[in-house]
Order: structure tokens, then sequence, then C-alpha cells
């Protein structure tokens, strides 16, 4: 029988994805059959990396540098894609940081406009981007990544990036509603504490082993386990799952 997990033949774009869930989501993508654009800003190095993994295992994969945060970089990451490897079939929307942690007193204007930007606009303007296409089709799948920080707050210092991406969950609904009757299925997934250069940069020592010490798995999740989820949404086995987000947090936030 054929696998339900069977991307061939689909072209997918993964936003953010030079590390981290991203890359592992491209790759896995690209190892079910997917054409993959891997999305980066910053980590130029990571990017080949991973499109450089995808090429040697014999699969087609391509890296586009784009700053999400703004229109113009979305729209140059979508047609560049686009270009590459033809209409958009998957969408990942992984970009996202929580770039700063201030508390409510340090809060400033422009900290505020660079997150929202970077973790809801980028994800609402992609969709808008390649929806046309898949429309006309009726056919596509979009992902968006958010956080269980959109659940419960975030930690110290992370309001700002934890409202945005409660933000992009509720949109989550939003556009799956929009979408659906034309075949498109729209839906998010929420990590928890995740293995990646995000709490590398953003997180102690002691602050990861106080998040371990409320996860009933014990450990830290790792991006494999994330992109396996996000594979799974975008495959014909979820081809009845709409509008949903999905934790994957080892138990840390049961809803």
């Amino acid at each position: 029988m054929k696998s339900l997990l069977d991307l061939t033949g689909q072209a997918a774009l993964v936003s953010g994805a030079s590390s981290g869930i991203g890359a592992a989501t491209a790759i896995m993508l690209a190892e079910l059959g997917a054409r993959v654009a891997i999305g980066y800003h910053h980590n130029q190095s990571g990017a080949e990396e991973t499109r450089d993994r995808i090429v040697a295992a014999g699969g087609t994969a391509v890296a586009i540098l784009a700053d999400v945060s703004h229109a113009a970089g979305v729209k140059s990451l979508v047609d560049d894609a686009t270009g590459q490897l033809g209409p958009i079939d998957i969408l990942v929307n992984n970009a996202g940081s929580l770039i700063k942690r201030l508390t409510l007193h340090e809060m400033t204007d422009e900290h505020l406009d660079a997150v929202y930007a970077l973790n809801v606009k980028s994800a609402v303007l992609a969709a808008q981007a390649v929806a046309p296409s898949m429309i006309e089709r009726k056919r596509g799948a979009i992902v968006n990544v958010v956080s269980i920080a959109g659940h419960n707050g975030g930690g110290p210092g992370a309001g700002a990036y934890a409202s945005a991406k409660a933000a992009l969950t509720c949109y989550t609904k939003s556009m799956a509603k929009e979408l659906a009757p034309h075949g498109v299925r729209v839906n998010a997934v929420a990590p928890g504490v995740i293995a990646t250069p995000f709490h590398d940069t953003f997180s102690t020592p002691e602050m990861l082993k106080a998040f371990v010490s409320a996860i009933p798995l014990g450990r830290l999740g790792t991006p494999e386990e994330c992109a396996s989820v996000i594979a799974f949404l975008v495959s014909p086995a979820a081809s009845y799952v709409l509008g949903e987000t999905i934790d994957i947090n080892g138990g840390q936030l049961m809803r």
C-alpha cells in the first residue's frame, strides 16, 4: 500500500530552516519525497549544510536568503522558491524568535513591532503569498510553528513572544476556515522545550533544568520529534485534520 506520508512530487517551503526544528523538517520532508526550499536569514552555513545533506541523500533542495520580518522579504522568498521548485504545495512557517527577553517594565514599541513582525506577520504574509496557487490547484498544506509559550505565557521576559505565538495560533484557525473550501489545509504545532539553538541563546542551564523538572518525560524534546508531527500534518495521512494545534511538549502542558 502506498505510504500515506508520501510527498513525492510536491514542492515544500520551510522558513527558518537553517537549524533546529526548521532544518529537521526540511530534511524529513525531503526524505518523504518533497523538493524543499530552505529559507534562512543569518545562518547561511547552516542552511547550506542542510541543503547539502538533502542533496547528498538524493533529494532536491535549495537554500534561499530572505528576511521574512518584512513584506518584501516574504515575497522574495516565495517567488524564489516557486521559480526554482515550482508552485508551493507545502508551506511550513517556522521562522520566529524571542529576539530578547524583556520584562513588561523594559518593553519598547520597537521590540513589540519586531517580535510581531517576525513571529506573526511573516507567517500571515507567506500564507497569503502561496494561497492563490494552492486555491487554483485545489490542494495545499500549511503548518504554522507556534509554541507552548502561546498557551502558558512563556518564561521570564517572554511576554511579547508568547503573545505573538498565541496570535498565530488563533490566526491558524482563521486561515483554516477560509482556505478549507478550496482544498487547502492549515494547522499548527506548538513545541515545548526542544533542544535547539533557541535555548542555547535565550535560556540558562538553570532555566533548562527547571523546565525539564516540569516535563513528565523528564527530558528535552528533539527537532526530529517536531519534524515528524509537521510531516504528518502536511501529508495525506492528515487529510481530515484542520485548524488544529498539536502540542509537542513531553506532557509539560496537557490541555
